[in-house]
């Protein structure tokens, strides 16, 4: 069986994790956790969708990537922070920026340009995370919330990386795009469940996903989450009205169109 993309992400993220790790132990970055502490750097992921959610509002975390492995460069004159700003302008709930570098061409500074931008959003490191060393990594470059892909690490895996973030005060987004990674992602109690519209195996993206996986999880006490593939207002209208689902996760469409984005007039 040939290897998927999924695999091929998560095998150079262990190469580079070797390397890191190395050079960069976790005591590293504990001052540089609490002085972003000091500077009220850190901001509730979680909270600030629940508020949403509570007044019956839409949230859309705006993605903020300058490649992908489906779509190749998005934008060539990639900057982070001027993106974070329309989106704010926007009215966006969260950011999501990819922090990936080989096929997605992020870096964790990208998370740290825009924290000291003051830009006041709640942001999701979107990244591979398969060490518990990537948590304090990605907080101490002011990140509110990480992902957990469940397709991409072991059952035993997942309950670390979870248990490590709740230790450092991370939202949570853990990630399904299967019936049977949605029955697993009940078990974390506190997170947000995120229905993966693309499959990261084959880099197909069908919406049915989130209909076909609504069922088994809209008991989930966190919020519920719907990304990738929602392409207008319609569509996202669409989900709404068919599920409890308010919170979408939504990058290529948003950044093909960034200036007037008609996405933006449901919040």
């Amino acid at each position: 069986m040939s290897e998927n993309i999924l695999e091929k992400i998560i095998n150079k993220k262990k190469a580079e994790l070797a390397i890191h790790k190395a050079n960069m132990p976790v005591e590293s970055f504990l001052k540089v956790i609490d002085d972003n502490n000091n500077k009220n750097l850190y901001f509730n992921f979680k909270e600030k969708i629940e508020k949403n959610i509570e007044n019956e509002k839409i949230s859309i975390i705006a993605e903020i990537k300058k490649a992908s492995p489906s779509a190749g460069i998005i934008i060539e004159n990639y900057e982070p922070v001027k993106i974070a700003k329309i989106y704010e302008n926007n009215k966006a709930t969260c950011l999501s920026v990819l922090t990936e570098q080989n096929y997605f061409r992020g870096e964790a500074y990208d998370i740290a340009k825009i924290k000291l931008a003051n830009i006041n959003l709640p942001i999701l490191c979107k990244d591979f995370f398969i060490d518990k060393w990537q948590i304090p990594f990605a907080k101490s470059h002011g990140a509110d919330a990480i992902l957990i892909i469940l397709a991409g690490v072991s059952d035993d895996l997942a309950s670390e990386l979870y248990d490590e973030a709740m230790k450092y005060n991370m939202s949570v987004i853990v990630e399904v795009h299967t019936v049977e990674e949605a029955k697993k992602a009940l078990n974390f109690k506190n997170a947000l469940i995120g229905i993966n519209n693309r499959n990261l195996k084959t880099l197909k993206t069908d919406i049915n996903t989130t209909y076909d996986i609504y069922d088994v999880v809209k008991s989930h006490k966190g919020p519920l989450i719907s990304e990738s593939g929602i392409k207008n207002k319609e569509e996202l209208i669409d989900l709404n009205n068919k599920t409890s689902i308010n919170t979408f996760l939504i990058g290529e469409s948003l950044l093909k169109n960034l200036d007037k984005n008609s996405i933006f007039s449901v919040l």
